[in-house]
């Protein structure tokens, strides 16, 4: 497998592989359970549910803007994603405990912030910007997170579904310390391959520091809980604040980035794409919400006499890019090394228009007269959403590694991540708000994603001029 992962890359890629596989069985195995276990254990509504799936997904992509930020001016990429790495896994071991959800969720938040702009960033600094390789090496990266992602539901949410939903989440607990252990053991790799030389071996001051932080975390997770209902109803207004500090910080303390004006326009380019994104991730992130609603209230889920547990469906998107992924990492080398490259803008768009299309086949599906559909028509909307991701998830990833100012690279790689932040908070938002104006929820989510993929088709050219 490491053989398999290293061809033609850095050989610490395997390490950031298996780092990351390890962190994504974690959070996907919370994520698919999460809803359902609201719903089906704890007598949740599912408005409520899905509410409480919104905020928790929103702020999970929204603080690796903190985290980003700490690592570039403070405790590097290695600490922050140590800190990380453990306070999501006391987080996924209190899951266990029903009394402990709130601060369990809290630690969730936290822990990911630290984690995941890090490790991105530090995989896009083992290439050189001019690296034909990045975008396979992402690609392949992306088939780590998926690898994680596929095993998750089929073993978290089958124990959580089927034997114990506290077992489960516990599972998930141990999948973040096999993580842990993974980067621990690959430090020398990435120290020798680190072109920036960022990376270095840690002593006992750093591990000082990374217990104190991560006993820091407490605390500030317990002041988040209190103004929980705070965020709750105000949640894009903090984010616009937090938006505006961003910027008022670069125009105070980054004055001479500013004077640049090629960084400028990079920073304008990732903005921009940004904005994009958001439209993917609203509908894509349906997976962990409605559509898993879907599937266990609407889809015909005996197979050969197996009633399959909803939270296996979760499990068909990270399985499709494990057996395809690296064939689209070698596609796309290909086409880049080629007279025909396709621009990431155009990429990116065509991944809207894929994902556009899978919300057209479920649309079809419900104007029938069946009341319970064959679940095959799920796995087909599973397929082009893939194809949707493929074409943006993984570029977008290398786009901004290779794209942002050096000096502010984990924080302008948790600034991509706030788009997430926006889409995955929307997302669970959205059912409640459309079903208010008696609109449908899928017709929306294709129309949209088809007008956004077209006008980002239609203005690649110019994106990409800022970039040169």
């Amino acid at each position: 497998m490491s053989q398999f992962i290293n061809k033609n890359n850095p050989h610490s890629l395997s390490t950031l592989f298996f780092t990351e596989m390890w962190e994504r069985f974690s959070y996907y195995g919370m994520r698919a359970l999460l809803v359902l276990y609201l719903v089906n254990s704890q007598n949740y509504s599912e408005s409520d549910a899905l509410h409480i799936y919104a905020v928790y997904t929103g702020l999970v992509y929204l603080t690796p803007l903190i985290g980003g930020y700490l690592a570039d001016r403070f405790l590097g990429s290695q600490k922050a994603i140590f800190i990380g790495g453990l306070t999501m896994m006391i987080g996924h071991f209190l899951m266990a405990f029903p009394n402990f959800l709130y601060l369990a969720i809290g630690m969730l938040i936290i822990g990911n912030g630290y984690f995941k702009p890090n490790i991105s960033s530090l995989l896009g600094r083992l290439y050189k910007p001019d690296d034909v390789r990045r975008d396979s090496g992402f690609s392949i990266f992306y088939v780590g997170i998926n690898l994680g992602a596929f095993l998750a539901p089929l073993i978290v949410g089958y124990v959580g579904e089927t034997i114990n939903w506290h077992y489960g989440f516990a599972i998930a607990g141990f999948g973040m310390l096999a993580g842990l252990i993974q980067f621990y053991i690959g430090q020398n790799k990435i120290i020798k391959e680190d072109i920036s030389s960022q990376s270095k071996k840690l002593n006992p001051a750093d591990w000082g520091i990374i217990t104190l932080v991560s006993v820091i975390n407490l605390p500030l997770i317990l002041v988040i809980l209190e103004l929980n209902q705070i965020i709750n109803d105000f949640f894009f207004e903090i984010l616009a604040i937090l938006i505006i500090l961003i910027f008022f910080y670069f125009i105070t303390k980054k004055k001479q980035l500013l004077t640049v004006k090629k960084d400028i326009k990079r920073i304008a380019y990732i903005g921009i794409l940004s904005i994009f994104v958001i439209f993917f991730w609203v509908g894509f992130e349906q997976a962990g919400g409605s559509l898993t609603l879907f599937a266990n209230n609407s889809v015909d889920r005996n197979f050969l006499g197996f009633v399959i547990p909803a939270s296996f469906f979760q499990s068909i998107n990270p399985l499709i890019i494990i057996l395809i992924g690296p064939m689209i990492a070698n596609f796309w080398l290909s086409v880049d090394r080629s007279k025909n490259k396709i621009n990431t803008s155009q990429k990116m768009g065509l991944g809207l228009l894929l994902l556009a299309s899978g919300f057209f086949l479920i649309m079809l599906v419900n104007n029938s007269s069946e009341t319970s559909i064959s679940l095959w028509w799920l796995v087909g909307v599973y397929f082009l959403h893939t194809m949707g991701e493929l074409c943006l998830s993984p570029i977008g990833l290398s786009m901004v590694s290779k794209v942002s100012p050096k000096k502010i690279a984990s924080l302008m790689m948790g600034f991509w991540f706030l788009s997430s932040a926006v889409a995955n908070f929307t997302a669970g938002k959205l059912p409640a708000i459309l079903e208010s104006n008696n609109l449908d929820l899928f017709t929306f989510l294709s129309v949209s994603s088809l007008l956004a993929g077209l006008v980002l088709i239609f203005i690649s050219s110019f994106m990409e001029k800022l970039i040169k």
